[in-house]
């Protein structure tokens, strides 16, 4: 049995502000918003603003679907210190609820 998926309209709760986004899965939509705000990150080269920015970060974010709403704890991590070192803005996703 093929099981095709299609694009389902979610809500990103940050807490501060709503994002309407498209996606198949809640946790791909939640790593998918991440990534932007890492590239960002990743792209700044002003120091001061780089720790603005990651003091910004959201550390939880509720992706909230038609029917459920899954709630995900955001751990970041520095890894490098040079220019380029790489990753430097690691995260990683813990679900909250079931």
């Amino acid at each position: 049995m093929l099981l095709i998926l299609t694009k389902r309209e979610f809500t990103i709760d940050i807490g501060r502000e709503k994002i309407q986004e498209l996606g198949y899965l809640h946790k791909n939509v939640a790593v998918k918003y991440l990534m932007k705000k890492r590239r960002s990150l990743l792209m700044t080269k002003n120091l001061e603003k780089i720790e603005t920015l990651f003091a910004d970060l959201p550390r939880k974010i509720s992706i909230i679907g038609k029917n459920i709403t899954h709630n995900y704890e955001v751990i970041w991590e520095r890894q490098g210190v040079t220019e380029f070192e790489g990753s430097r803005f690691v995260f990683t996703l813990k679900q909250l609820d079931n």
